[in-house]
């Protein structure tokens, strides 16, 4: 006799089906909330790293301005050195000028002329006193001209008096030390 299967077989399949496909949904909605959280994790990992190196980053910098703020106060206190160290320098190699200039001021002036005043200003000298004649004063100027300090008479006044000799005003320059030939 034949086998005749009398329970409803489809209705069966459908609900294993069903079953399946339910579980298998659940099973795929699972993983994926599973990936989703992994990669979140991931990426939040990744952006902490990154945060992190940042922080790391910002830390560095603000050392290093610091450490380039005191290397620029050094390299000012540098240079205020420097010009310092010139100055003293100059004051040093300008020691013997005023001995050669007080000797060289005596040596050409000639006999008759008398220097009341003598001021300086810079490279500039003015010379005011009282000659015996106006040849001494030409005398002076030519003597100064040749002077290896002294350059550049310039008579300002001359004024004769009446018993007493001219009085004079004059200016002259230093000679710079490549100009005199400066033997030291």
């Amino acid at each position: 006799m034949p086998n005749i299967n009398l329970l409803p077989w489809r209705a069966e399949l459908r609900r294993r089906r069903q079953r399946d496909f339910v579980a298998g949904l659940g099973a795929a909605v699972v993983l994926a909330a599973l990936v989703a959280l992994l990669a979140r994790l991931w990426v939040s990992g990744l952006i902490d790293d990154q945060v992190a190196r940042n922080d790391l980053l910002r830390s560095e910098i603000a050392t290093l301005d610091k450490q380039i703020e005191e290397i620029l106060q050094l390299e000012q206190e540098k240079a205020n050195l420097v010009a310092r160290m010139e100055i003293i320098e100059t004051l040093q190699k300008s020691r013997p000028e005023v001995v050669r200039l007080f000797d060289d001021v005596v040596r050409t002036l000639p006999d008759g002329v008398y220097l009341s005043r003598m001021s300086q200003a810079g490279r500039k000298l003015e010379f005011t006193g009282i000659a015996q004649s106006s040849t001494r004063v030409s005398a002076f100027m030519r003597n100064i001209d040749s002077s290896e300090v002294l350059a550049d008479p310039g008579l300002k006044v001359i004024e004769t008096g009446r018993g007493e000799g001219s009085s004079f005003s004059l200016s002259a320059s230093l000679r710079t030390s490549a100009e005199g030939g400066d033997s030291q």
